[in-house]
């Protein structure tokens, strides 16, 4: 996989030049920062473990990096984030306007760089897959400070927002690979759930973990007032007193009384239930690659399960 991965590198590298500096110098900042780049290891082991080794999926392994950066380029000046992978944010230090310009070049690059596959069936998977994002954006946003958010209504915005692009992109290992539609459904759907497993820890983590590991500020989801499952199944579990701590503090974006907070969701096994829910996707992802064939792709994506659940950042 690091030999390939140093191919998407460098795809992304050679894609992202612009004449404009100003697209260069934020393109190259926040490409540089690095990340898990799960996204693009997702198509690779799925096109690997289905016998494909074409060039087209350096290509789109490195447009779907591109799709995810450009959404966290965006979602860092929805959400007024100043930190993300230990660095200060693009908007924080180019400016709320440069960060969102710049995040639209590289969903337009994207594009150019999907229709040289030339492949329909790609390109209906990327489209879908962008839209139905942008509509877990908004999903989201219209979520925010809302203490009454059923558990259903935030797991569908996990599914739009952040498991989609996980299944697009495991779906896209098996277009490349000419899978039958069984097969493909079978890796879309590990992707799904893969995705919603690494949403639900990430979740829990701005409540267990330290800023100096998660690489953003603990506590962000809390300012921004989003109702995540540990805050949701905190409030069910807690005291009354501690459902209407909790209440104003979604509904105020307070971050006063956090370490209070993080105790109650400590101490109502919150945290363990988010991680157990994380863990019933895991396995369902893990189950779907029974219609794969024994392979070191293979392995690598059951290791992805126990390594979405099981992980501090």
């Amino acid at each position: 996989m690091d030999a390939a991965m140093r191919q998407v590198d460098a795809v992304i590298r050679a894609r992202l030049s612009s004449k404009v500096a100003l697209i260069d110098q934020i393109a190259s900042y926040i490409i540089s920062a690095g990340g898990k780049r799960m996204r693009p290891r997702l198509l690779l082991l799925f096109s690997e473990a289905l016998g494909f080794r074409g060039p087209e999926r350096y290509e789109l392994a490195a447009v779907v990096e591109l799709i995810h950066t450009s959404t966290l380029l965006h979602d860092d000046v929805v959400d007024e984030s100043s930190l993300r992978r230990g660095r200060a944010t693009a908007n924080s230090m180019f400016g709320n306007a440069a960060a969102v310009l710049v995040g639209d070049f590289l969903y337009s690059r994207s594009f150019q760089m999907m229709v040289s596959v030339k492949s329909m069936r790609v390109l209906e998977v990327l489209a879908e897959a962008t839209n139905v994002i942008a509509e877990g954006e908004v999903l989201q946003l219209m979520n925010m400070h809302d203490a009454d958010l059923a558990v259903d209504e935030y797991l569908r915005v996990i599914r739009f927002k952040t498991a989609k692009l996980f299944e697009a992109s495991a779906r896209l290992g098996a277009v490349l690979a000419g899978a039958s539609p069984e097969v493909e459904e079978a890796c879309a759907d590990y992707g799904r759930s893969l995705g919603t497993a690494f949403q639900l820890v990430d979740d829990l983590l701005d409540y267990e973990g330290n800023s100096d590991e998660l690489g953003k500020n603990v506590g962000d989801d809390l300012r921004e007032g989003k109702p995540t499952l540990p805050l949701l199944i905190a409030m069910e579990r807690g005291t009354a007193e501690e459902r209407e701590l909790i209440r104003h503090a979604i509904e105020n974006g307070e971050l006063e009384r956090l370490a209070q907070i993080i105790e109650i969701v400590r101490r109502t096994g919150a945290l363990e239930a988010t991680r157990e829910a994380a863990q019933t996707q895991a396995d369902m992802a893990r189950a779907t690659l029974e219609l794969l064939p024994v392979s070191k792709a293979r392995e690598a994506l059951l290791e992805f399960c126990f390594r979405a659940v099981h992980r501090s950042s």
